[in-house]
Parts: C-alpha cells; structure tokens; sequence
C-alpha cells in the first residue's frame, strides 16, 4: 500500500512517501511500467503522504493501493510451509528473514476478481481489471474451472532485493503466501472466493 487505510503510532506515518519522498520525487516509480492504468490521483498522493484525503470519497484517511508489493518489514504467512514470511528490516537482512524487498503483484482470488489470477505484468489469456477510487487497475484471467496451471500463464516477473539487484521469475517459480491476520504471521486470512486479498505468489528464490 502507498498509503495505509489508518494512522500509525507516533513513530511510524501511514504514507511511504514520507519515508520516500526526498529520494523519489516522480510517484510514477512506484507503478509498474506495464500496468494498464495508473492510479489518476498517483502524484497528488505521493506529494501529499500522511495528509492525503481522496476528493472522491469522504474517509479522511483512505488507502491506495499500488502495483507492485513491498515486503520491508512485513509478516504474511506461507501457504506451502506453513510458516511466516518475513521481510527485511534492514539492508543486511537478519536470521529468518527475506532480503526480498520489492516484486511485481502476481496474484489469485483478490476479490475485485474472485476465481482469477490477476499481475500487474501482462499475461496469456489476461484481460483488464478496472482500478477503483482508491486501487489501480491490473491485468487478470479468470479459471472458474480450475483447470489453469501456473506455468500456462506464461508471465515474467521481477523481483528486487535489499543489495540493490533484480531478478526475473516466471510464474511457476513461485510460492503462496497470504495476509496475515497477526501481527506474528501464524494466521492466515480466511481463504473463499472473493473474500479478500487472496494469495500472493513469491519468488521461490526470495525465500532463501
């Protein structure tokens, strides 16, 4: 998320571009070059971090969503091992910890497309998902018959790590994590079509 859909405490801001913005000035950085719209609000809420409040709706606080995931500091859990995924918390990285920091969103079952897999890289067979007052749009292929392998998408993926240098991935390679709903990554969001974010696809490398 750019901008986080409540307040933080008094250490930490809601918004990346306060922690971002005098590094990065174009908020189009943010946005994955191959997305197929960006947010149109995209620069005034990179400019306007903590104090961002959407002229389309009446939350003073309201999220918006990027299109690519970001993992500093961040707790989810692993579909596959069953364990938590946790991102870095710093440039070096620490024991148990990714040195993941940044990949493309590669995704199934978000509920603004349930029963779909949805990136924001172009893939086989993938259609556009309009984006909302406060998301993006992405590209997405519905499989309500279950009968879609990972590795039929045929997608290319990037990942960056926390030295600095970019991997690519295809959609085979990759492992499921999910939201967590703790904040120490043992409970996952509850799994059912359309009813939350779904799961997201990690680079099986990125685990290491």
């Amino acid at each position: 998320m750019m901008t986080a859909c409540k307040s933080r405490p008094s250490q930490t801001y809601r918004a990346m571009s306060e922690y971002l913005r005098s590094y990065i000035k174009d908020a189009s950085t943010l946005f994955c070059p191959n997305a197929p719209r960006k947010y149109k609000y995209l620069q005034e809420v990179w400019e306007a971090g903590d104090d961002w409040d959407n002229p389309e709706t009446s939350f003073p606080s309201d999220p918006v969503l990027g299109t690519y995931c970001f993992y500093w500091n961040y707790v989810g859990f692993l579909e596959g091992p069953k364990a938590p995924f946790r991102g870095p918390r710093n440039s070096l990285g620490e024991p148990g910890q990714s040195k993941l920091l940044v990949s493309d969103y590669f995704g199934y079952d978000h509920h603004r497309s349930p029963n779909a897999y949805g990136s924001c890289e172009q893939f086989m067979g993938a259609s556009l998902t309009l984006g909302t007052e406060v998301s993006s749009a992405y590209w997405s292929r519905f499989d309500s018959d279950g009968n879609i392998t990972l590795d039929m998408l045929n997608i290319k993926l990037h990942a960056g790590y926390t030295d600095g240098h970019v991997e690519s991935f295809t959609s085979s390679e990759v492992v499921p994590m999910k939201v967590s709903i703790t904040p120490d990554g043992s409970v996952p969001y509850p799994s059912g079509v359309g009813l939350g974010p779904g799961d997201f696809y990690l680079p099986r490398d990125g685990l290491r």
